[in-house]
C-alpha cells in the first residue's frame, strides 16, 4: 500500500469483498441505486428491477461485455436509471460495510458545500474519517464508487483518493455527509462524519491537457483534411509548342467555346519566346484567329447593350405607369379632403386619410424625382453624342466655360481686395487707439489682435498673387483656345471646300458609272451569277459590311481558284447591288463591302 500512496503503483482490488454480507438488502440496493451503480454480489432475491438490471453485466470487470466503456453517469445510457427531478429529494438510506456502517444525514439539512470542480478532476478530498479508520476500510468503502489507483492518507484524519475515471468522482461526492461507524464501537475514535470535496492535483490536470491538446490535434488535422478537400484544382499544366499542338490550337481558336482555354495558350507560348522563322506563320495565323474573334466579341456587345437600353426602356415605361397610378391615387385623396366630402367623415378617419395622403404624396414626389433623374440622364448622354459630333459646339462650350471661370476669379480678385482695404483701416484704427492709450491689459490685447490682423493680411496678400497667377494662366488659356478656335474654323473652311470638291467629283464618278452601267454588257456566264448570289446572302447576313480579304477567304473555301481581284472587279462591276464604304481612321481605315440592292428597289 506505500507505493499506492505515492501515486505510484495501483491498488489490487480484493474480488473477494464483492460478495459481502450484508443485513439489509433492501438499504444496500437502494443507496447502490442513489450512487448509480448496479449491485452486484447479492444473494437471495432480487433488489430491483429487471428494467434497471444492465443485461450482460459482467462484475469482474464491472463494465458490460461485448461493448466499449462509457460513462454510465450519463443519464440515458442504459447504466443508470434517468436523474430524479431537482423538486424532488433523493432520499439516502443507511449503508452497511463488512467493517463500518454509513448513517445518512438529515434531509432537512442543506446539502454540504463542494468547492469548484477542477478540469480533469479524477481525486477527492475525504475529511472526518475516524480516528481508527484504516486503508483497508477506507477502500472498502470507496471501491464501491468505482477503480481506485492510489490512496494517500494522512494522519490528521483525512486522505486523498484518486479514480481511474472521472465519473467516479461524482459517485464518491455522493458519500458527503454520511457519519461512519466502524463496527459497533460506539468509542469517538470509531466515528466521524465523512466530507468529500474535489481536489485539486497536478496528475488530473496534466492528463487533461494531453487530452485537450490531443482532441485540439485532431480537430486541426480534421480542419487540414476539409481545407484540402474543399481547395480548388491546380490549373492543369500548359503543353509544350509543337506543329502537332500548334494546329489543334488554331482550331480551338475558332471554337468560341475553348477560345479563351487557346488564348492562354498562345499566350504562355509567345511569352516563352516560341516564335522563330519556321513558327511565324502559324503564330501569325493564330494572331489572325484571335483578331477575327473581335468581331464576335463586338456584335456581343452590341446585342448585351440593345438588352440593357430595352430593359431601361422597360423600366421608364413601367415608373411612369406607377406614377400615373401614385397621381390618381394622390388625386382621390384631395377630392376626399374637400368640404363637400371631408365633413361627412369622423375624427378618426380624417387623421387616417390626412396620413395616406402625404405618405402617398411622398412617394409620388420620390417617383417623380426617380424618373426626372432618367430622363436628365438620357439628355446628358444625347448632349455628350452632340457635342462629341460637332467639335465647333465643344469649342464654343469651352470658351464660354473659360469666360465664366475668369468672371469669377475677377469677381474673387475684387472681393480679396475689398478685405484687404477694411484689414487695413481697422490696422491703422488700431495704431491711433494705441497711440492715445496707456499701456493696459486693454492694449496688450489689442496688439495681439494687431498682429493677427498683420498675419491675415499678409496670408490675404499671398491669397490674392496666387489668384491674379491663376487668372494670368487661364487669361493665357483663353489666348490658346481662342487660336485654336480660329485655326479649326480655318480647316473647316479647307474642308468644307474639299467636300464641295469631293461631291462634284462623285457627281461626275456617278454620271460616268450611269453612263458604264448603260453600256456595260450583262453577266458574262453562269459562274458570275453564281458567285452574285453567294456573295449577296454573304454580304446580306454581315449588315456591317466585310472587307475583301474576308470575303476572299469565304469564297475561297468554295472555289480554290478564285482570286480577290475577280471577286473586286464583279463588286465594282454591279454598283447597284455592292456599294464600298470606308470605315475607321488614320491606321484603322479599312475598305468594306455592303449589300445595297434592297436600298434601290426602296428608292425606286
Amino acid at each position: 500500500m506505500a507505493a499506492a500512496a505515492d501515486g505510484l503503483g495501483s491498488i489490487a482490488i480484493d474480488t473477494t469483498q464483492l460478495n459481502m454480507s450484508v443485513t439489509d438488502p433492501t438499504a444496500w440496493a437502494t443507496a447502490m441505486n442513489n450512487l448509480g451503480m448496479v449491485p452486484v454480489g447479492l444473494a437471495g432475491q432480487q433488489l430491483v428491477t429487471d428494467s434497471i438490471c444492465v443485461p450482460g453485466f459482467d462484475p469482474s470487470l464491472s463494465m458490460m461485455t461485448g461493448i466499449t466503456p462509457i460513462n454510465p453517469m450519463i443519464p440515458g445510457m442504459g447504466l443508470v436509471p434517468p436523474p430524479p427531478p431537482t423538486d424532488v429529494p433523493v432520499v439516502k438510506e443507511i449503508i452497511h460495510c463488512k467493517s463500518c456502517t454509513l448513517f445518512p444525514p438529515n434531509p432537512n439539512l442543506p446539502p454540504p458545500s463542494t468547492r469548484e470542480r477542477p478540469p480533469g478532476c479524477k481525486t477527492v478530498f475525504v475529511g472526518g474519517l475516524p480516528e481508527n479508520a484504516t486503508e483497508e476500510i477506507i477502500q472498502e468503502v470507496f471501491e464501491q464508487c468505482g477503480d481506485i489507483t492510489a490512496i494517500r492518507k494522512s494522519k490528521k484524519n483525512f486522505c486523498h483518493i484518486r479514480f481511474a475515471e472521472e465519473f467516479m468522482v461524482d459517485k464518491a461526492i455522493y458519500l458527503s455527509g454520511y457519519r461512519m461507524r466502524l463496527g459497533s464501537s460506539t468509542d469517538k475514535k470509531d466515528s466521524g462524519r465523512l466530507h468529500v470535496d474535489f481536489a485539486q492535483a497536478r496528475d488530473d490536470f496534466y492528463e487533461w491537457e494531453c487530452k485537450q491538446r490531443m482532441l485540439a490535434r485532431e480537430e486541426r488535422h480534421r480542419r487540414k483534411m476539409e481545407e484540402d478537400r474543399l481547395r480548388p484544382p491546380s490549373p492543369p499544366a500548359i503543353m509544350h509548342y509543337s506543329e502537332h499542338e500548334a494546329a489543334l490550337l488554331a482550331e480551338k481558336l475558332k471554337d468560341d467555346s475553348k477560345f479563351s482555354e487557346a488564348i492562354t495558350v498562345l499566350l504562355t507560348w509567345i511569352e516563352r519566346g516560341e516564335v522563330n522563322r519556321r513558327s511565324a506563320n502559324q503564330f501569325y495565323s493564330m494572331v489572325q484567329s484571335a483578331n477575327s474573334h473581335v468581331r464576335r466579341l463586338m456584335n456581343e456587345k452590341a446585342a448585351h447593350e440593345q438588352e440593357m437600353e430595352q430593359a431601361k426602356e422597360t423600366f421608364k415605361n413601367a415608373l411612369t405607369g406607377i406614377l400615373t397610378q401614385f397621381e390618381q391615387i394622390v388625386a382621390v385623396f384631395n377630392a376626399s379632403t374637400r368640404q363637400k366630402a371631408w365633413d361627412h367623415f369622423s375624427k378618426a378617419q380624417r387623421k387616417n386619410i390626412d396620413i395616406w395622403r402625404k405618405h402617398s404624396e411622398e412617394l409620388r414626389n420620390a417617383h417623380s424625382e426617380q424618373l426626372m433623374g432618367i430622363r436628365r440622364e438620357e439628355e446628358m448622354e444625347m448632349s455628350d453624342d452632340d457635342s462629341g459630333d460637332n467639335p465647333s459646339k465643344k469649342l464654343r462650350v469651352d470658351d464660354s466655360a473659360l469666360a465664366a471661370q475668369a468672371y469669377a476669379l475677377k469677381e474673387e480678385n475684387d472681393s480679396l481686395r475689398w478685405q484687404l482695404d477694411a484689414y487695413r483701416n481697422e490696422v491703422e484704427l488700431l495704431k491711433q487707439e494705441k497711440g492715445q492709450l496707456f499701456r493696459t491689459e486693454e492694449s496688450l490685447t489689442k496688439d495681439q489682435q494687431l498682429q493677427f490682423l498683420q498675419q491675415t493680411m499678409q496670408g490675404m496678400q499671398q491669397q490674392l498673387l496666387s489668384i491674379q497667377e491663376e487668372l494670368n494662366n487661364k487669361k493665357s488659356e483663353l489666348e490658346q483656345a481662342k487660336e485654336e478656335q480660329t485655326h479649326t474654323q480655318a480647316m473647316l473652311k479647307v474642308l468644307q471646300e474639299q467636300e464641295i470638291n469631293v461631291l462634284t467629283v462623285a457627281l461626275v464618278n456617278q454620271d460616268r458609272e450611269k453612263n458604264s452601267e448603260k453600256r456595260s454588257p450583262g453577266l458574262k456566264s453562269e459562274k458570275e451569277a453564281l458567285l452574285i448570289g453567294i456573295i449577296s446572302t454573304f454580304l446580306h447576313v454581315h449588315p456591317f459590311g466585310a472587307n475583301i480579304e474576308y470575303l476572299w477567304s469565304y469564297m475561297q473555301q468554295l472555289d480554290s481558284r478564285i482570286s480577290a481581284s475577280e471577286i473586286e472587279m464583279l463588286l465594282m462591276r454591279l454598283p447597284r447591288m455592292f456599294k464600298q464604304e470606308f470605315t475607321g481612321v488614320g491606321a484603322t481605315l479599312e475598305k468594306r463591302w455592303k449589300f445595297c440592292a434592297f436600298e434601290g428597289i426602296k428608292t425606286i
